[in-house]
């Protein structure tokens, strides 16, 4: 992978860098630096170029050494620092110990920031940190320390905002030089070890860091003061008034979707060229604004908006990026037909993808996009959940070919040559290889870009050129034999795949992307019963009745609750997103998100600037407290918070208020960036616009929560796609709901008991301080809600 990627990666150690951070090198490119190493001066900070995040690809790495070493790190937990816990390095975790070793010897610090599955972070670790002569640089001249950022992101964001507004580039591992007062002098991110193509190696750079910590060190420091002063200045943006000005976040939606529009490849599906990501905040983007379209009678517009979102979500399917075999969707893809991943399977995406497939078939009702929906979930099921109902965040891309092998290699788990599929699948051998496109040469042929230097020679990444029912009606097969014989293959496959090497599980249970993965758990059992009754599923879709789901979901909660909660502080060890309570859960889990919205307004709100803060501002070796805005593979904690402020502000009277002026203010403090950059931030541009709706549409059922017509009802509710619509639901004879409704919104608990019946449940539909009359059959409930 990294001669397919090409060092994307970029190298920022220089003063003025002339190397342009979208280019790519290749071998026969030099590498824009002058020698001896330029000492970083007092220049101005870019921070246009703060969002933009590169997701490093990834070579083949080996396997680690004997252990010959053990370090600090044996004694932590996180899976990543583990990995280094054998290393020759002398490697601290992040804390006192290591700075007061750092002032008391008057070294620089060398921080290495990374996570357990990224495949840039394995190369560097086998390629510089397992080599003695690296080892022994590092332990004479520095203290180094080592970090994973999803265990301390707030670390990894104070750095990696450095290195992005100095150099426009950034990724894992993130390598840093810094002063004993944690104040960043130099930084980067892979570097090989040894000088080639023109780059600098790591132990180069560290004789260079060396030489002018010894000859330049007040230059050195004032620079770093100099630079965290200036980051600090930025990016504690204030509100400059009370909200943003009228009409601003309908034309910030406008625009983001007019320069995604600008972007989409119409071939292939997806926004912006090759690697190509999954970006789900930009289909929420265009979702969101094809229902605004539509609302507004621009039905041909609208029509459009929806294809280039059904074009990019089909071929995703379709493509190598999605796990055909076992399910659920790798990290990207290098090149720009979805066809050859970087294999590393991340929770974030898989929870962010399910909603959007969500979305779509609750649009279009096709099952296409619902069991897609499934194949994810139901490959969390199986692969990423815990005894206690805890979901894992991520599969490394790397494995063995073979037990006992000397080497890992990507993708060495997923991918398959001609002769294995004919062994395995003997006479229906021929169809799967002809749907798959496999050959015995191997099939990452479609691109230039797929694989420029033949390292999946010979083996094939499966891909579907062409639609099932296609390639049905070309074998002379019914749709549903043909549908049948192919689950039936990749569930051999899968037996087989099962037997290698697997890629290593980074098993800590991350409590952000836990929340991502509950509201989609949540909102698949209700939507997902809108799918036609007699739908077959085929492997490796289980077909599970959707009320399981829901299991799934208040079981991952119930153990973040009780494990990762504190009840006397009220807080959590990460940000969380709770949406179980809309899809049929207990107003417990209502109650518990307004508890959590109290702690994250004391701990993280901007009480006079507006917005949130990243960190509660406790921690004194963290330098910045940021306001993050962009929307990337994950969406930012800003833009989150809009959208549960707005959802909690129909839900609950009495903070009612407060929740929209909170909401206000923090769009405030980004409006050049909603003015400027919307595509940056397209959930946050969602957030602006519904904040500044008319009024929110309320669905309110009242009956017996534990009837199937309850559930009938719950489910007809959420059929329709519209994201600024809430539901709530009330079981009149459960006194501990009545009492929440009583304190929390008197006008629900009023509606519920004059809406109660002993035989029924009833559905009314509200907005503008009007309600539909009740009605008691679903399918009446959907007319009113279309």
């Amino acid at each position: 992978m990294l001669k397919r990627l090409l060092y994307p990666s970029r190298f920022v150690f220089h003063y003025k860098p002339t190397y342009n951070s979208a280019q790519k090198l290749n071998n026969s490119q030099s590498f824009p630096f002058s020698w001896p190493l330029s000492v970083v001066s007092c220049r101005p900070i870019n921070f246009s170029r703060v969002p933009a995040m590169a997701d490093g690809g990834s070579p083949q790495t080996a396997s680690p050494n004997p252990q010959k070493h053990t370090n600090r790190l044996a004694e932590e937990h996180s899976p990543y620092l583990l990995q280094h816990a054998h290393n020759p390095v002398d490697w601290y975790p992040w804390g006192e110990e290591a700075f007061a070793e750092a002032r008391k010897r008057d070294i620089p610090i060398f921080l290495s920031i990374g996570y357990s599955t990224c495949h840039w972070c394995h190369v560097m670790e086998v390629e510089s940190f397992e080599d003695e002569e690296v080892a022994k640089l590092l332990n004479d001249w520095f203290v180094s320390i080592k970090v994973d950022r999803e265990e301390r992101p707030d670390v990894d964001k104070v750095y990696m905002t450095y290195v992005q507004a100095l150099y426009g580039g950034g990724g894992w591992p993130l390598s840093v030089f810094l002063s004993p007062d944690l104040k960043p002098l130099m930084g980067g991110t892979y570097f090989p070890p040894d000088d080639k193509y023109g780059r600098p190696g790591f132990k180069s750079i560290l004789r260079k860091v060396k030489e002018a910590w010894d000859t330049k060190k007040e230059i050195l420091v004032k620079s770093g003061v100099f630079a965290m002063e200036q980051l600090s200045e930025a990016l504690a943006a204030v509100a400059k008034s009370e909200k943003l000005p009228d009409g601003l976040p309908e034309r910030a939606v406008q625009k983001c979707a007019e320069q995604l529009a600008d972007s989409y490849d119409s071939k292939f599906g997806g926004f912006g060229s090759a690697p190509k990501f999954p970006r789900p905040v930009e289909i929420q983007l265009m979702l969101y604004h094809k229902k605004k379209l539509k609302d507004n009678q621009m039905q041909g517009e609208a029509k459009h908006d929806l294809s280039m979102v059904a074009l990019t979500l089909q071929s995703m399917a379709r493509g190598g990026i999605h796990d055909h075999v076992g399910g659920g969707f790798h990290r990207y893809s290098v090149d720009e037909c979805w066809h050859v991943p970087h294999f590393e399977k991340m929770l974030y995406d898989q929870g962010q993808l399910v909603n959007a497939y969500l979305d779509v078939f609750s649009l279009t009702k096709d099952v296409f996009y619902s069991s897609t929906s499934r194949d994810i979930l139901d490959y969390l099921r199986r692969e990423m959940i815990g005894p206690s109902g805890e979901i894992f965040s991520a599969e490394d891309a790397d494995s063995a070919e073979f037990e006992g092998a000397s080497r890992k290699k990507e993708g060495a788990f997923y991918v398959w040559t001609s002769q294995e599929i004919d062994d395995i699948l003997g006479e229906h051998a021929p169809l799967f290889k002809e749907h798959y496109y496999i050959k015995s040469s191997g099939n990452c042929d479609l691109s230039r870009m797929s694989d420029p230097h033949d390292e999946f020679k010979g083996k094939n990444v499966l891909i579907e050129r062409n639609s099932t029912s296609e390639m049905a009606s070309k074998s002379g097969k019914p749709l549903e034999e043909y549908l049948k014989i192919l689950g039936t293959c990749r569930n051999k496959l899968y037996d087989v795949r099962s037997k290698r090497p697997k890629p290593s599980l980074d098993n800590k249970v991350i409590v952000s992307w836990n929340g991502l993965a509950i509201s989609a758990f949540a909102r698949a059992s209700k939507i997902l019963k809108d799918e036609p009754e007699g739908t077959q599923y085929h492997f490796p879709i289980v077909g599970t009745n959707p009320r399981v789901y829901m299991e799934v979901a208040e079981k991952a909660a119930a153990f973040i609750r009780r494990n990762l909660y504190d009840e006397q502080t009220r807080r959590l060890q990460h940000s969380f997103r709770n949406d179980i309570y809309e899809f049929g859960g207990s107003t417990n889990w209502l109650a518990w998100a307004i508890e959590l919205q109290q702690t994250q307004d004391k701990l993280f709100l901007d009480e006079e600037g507006g917005g949130y803060f990243n960190t509660p501002g406790e921690d004194p070796s963290v330098l910045l407290r940021v306001k993050e805005d962009h929307d990337g593979a994950e969406p930012s904690g800003n833009s989150v918070a809009v959208i549960n402020l707005v959802r909690l502000a129909s839900l609950v009277a009495p903070a009612s208020d407060r929740y929209r002026r909170n909401a206000q203010v923090l769009l405030a403090v980004f409006e050049k960036r909603l003015r400027e950059t919307a595509m940056a931030m397209p959930l946050m541009c969602c957030g602006a616009d519904l904040l500044g709706a008319p009024s929110r549409k309320q669905v309110v059922i009242v009956g017996d929560k534990a009837s199937e017509e309850f559930d009938k009802m719950l489910a007809a509710a959420h059929s329709s796609y519209n994201p600024n619509k809430t539901v709530i639901h009330i079981d009149t004879r459960d006194a501990e709901e009545i009492g929440f409704w009583e304190e929390n919104n008197e006008k629900i608990a009023g509606m519920g008991k004059s809406n109660s019946a002993a035989d029924k449940v009833v559905a009314l539909v509200c907005q503008n301080f009007t309600c539909s009359p009740p009605v008691h059959d679903p399918s009446l409930l959907i007319s009113l809600l279309d």
